[in-house]
């Protein structure tokens, strides 16, 4: 088994005449947190399309799990173990949390309506073991208190925490973490990051994640990559990263400093 989980050679995603995406080559290690930073343009969310599905790639190749997933489809990637959380989360407003981490895992019995009638049992068994893992999960996540409020009801930081829980209703091998920090409040941002390093410490959960908070970038990963115009320009820790000439230049120009935000 190879050491990285993922690894993206030479993609390059071109829009017309602009490149997003340029000769892009970098690497994910099994069971770290790596973070991906960069400025606004810099291409880490047409990445992140890229790895998952969303977009079809102008060269290069992306090897995820020693697997040549280069423009498979995301729905496919998803049986593969590879998943993607959104900067906006998805929920199913008019479903309790438990129902909506019920929904996730696929192929379920119940879903063809004639096995309701003739292998009622079978429905019933899988469905008590779908909701067993589910309340495992919300214990996991400390939502036991919100377990049966409509997921539209919830905070913005708490639908965070739902989205990361429905990673946890599948055998999840990689997960792509778009600014999960958008739009949180600190005291729930906290939660969220707590909650992503018990998945990886405990779970061996893989994460890749974009971010513009460098306190929560700093805080979870290591190590850290840099894009700037479509390709890597930096890979170590967050606090190299922070005194790198190119970096500090790419973000904010000649004879500034980085800071925290």
């Amino acid at each position: 088994m190879s050491e990285n989980i993922l690894e993206i050679k030479n993609l390059s995603k071109y829009f017309g005449g602009l490149a997003a995406v340029s000769d892009c080559s970098l690497k994910v290690s099994r069971g770290t947190i790596t973070g991906i930073i960069g400025p606004n343009g810099s291409g880490k969310t047409t990445l992140f399309n890229l790895i998952a599905g969303n977009l079809k790639s102008s060269g290069g190749e992306v090897i995820f799990d020693n697997e040549n997933i280069t423009d498979v489809p995301s729905f496919e990637l998803f049986s593969k173990g590879l998943l993607r959380t959104f900067q906006i989360a998805h929920e199913f407003t008019n479903l309790s949390v438990l129902e909506n981490l019920m929904m996730v895992p696929g192929n379920q019995s119940g879903e063809i309506l004639m096995n309701t009638f003739l292998k009622p049992s079978i429905v019933a068994k899988e469905e008590e073991l779908i909701k067993t893992k589910a309340k495992e999960v919300i214990d996991f996540l400390n939502l036991s208190h919100l377990s049966n409020e409509l997921a539209g009801n919830l905070s913005g930081g708490q639908k965070k925490l739902l989205e990361l829980g429905r990673t946890m209703m599948v055998d999840a091998k990689l997960v792509l973490l778009d600014e999960v920090g958008a739009g949180v409040n600190r005291t729930l941002l906290k939660d969220l990051g707590s909650a992503i390093l018990k998945l990886n410490k405990e779970k061996g959960y893989t994460f890749c994640m974009i971010e513009h908070d460098m306190d929560f970038i700093g805080r979870l990963c290591d190590p850290v990559i840099v894009m700037a115009e479509g390709s890597v320009l930096f890979e170590g820790s967050v606090e190299d990263a922070k005194k790198d000439e190119k970096v500090i230049e790419s973000y904010l120009g000649k004879g500034s400093k980085l800071k925290d935000n």
